[in-house]
């Protein structure tokens, strides 16, 4: 087989090995805040799995578009560089769909916890002075 086929082979295994083992981990800890973030475990466990089920073919289908690479490999360590870059960058998506994910849960976290507040915001007490170090401003003059 030629280099360039085996480099796909690790590509691949090394792509699919990552994505599997980043989601099993995803979705055993984010269940936890998933509950947190619904109040309902059922509800929690169903956006779980749609969430792994979405972050894989995202990252799956990432991995079978960016696999082809069109410049010529001659040597072993020419594809070892090729291959680094590649998983590089699948670990880079990896880690953009993780931290938008968060983000977004934790946006509709914070909206949820607003509306379910008991008490409402307290409207402002009064102004503070503004003070400098030599002391507080004169009043402005018109």
């Amino acid at each position: 087989m030629d280099i360039k086929v085996w480099m796909y082979l690790v590509y691949l295994a090394i792509s699919i090995g990552l994505t599997v083992w980043v989601a099993s981990t995803l979705s055993r800890n984010g269940l936890v805040f998933l509950a947190e973030v619904f109040h309902d475990s059922g509800l929690a466990k169903a956006v779980n799995s749609l969430l792994v089920v979405g972050f894989y073919l995202l990252n799956l289908g990432y991995v079978t578009v960016a696999m082809k690479y069109s410049g010529h490999i001659g040597s072993t360590s020419q594809a070892m560089e090729t291959l680094s870059k590649k998983i590089g960058l699948v670990l880079l998506v990896l880690g953009a769909l993780h931290f938008f994910n968060v983000f977004a849960l934790n946006r509709y976290r914070r909206g949820r916890l607003r509306q379910n507040a008991t008490h409402p915001p307290l409207p402002p007490a009064g102004r503070l002075p503004l003070v400098t170090p030599t002391g507080p401003f004169p009043p402005a003059t018109a």
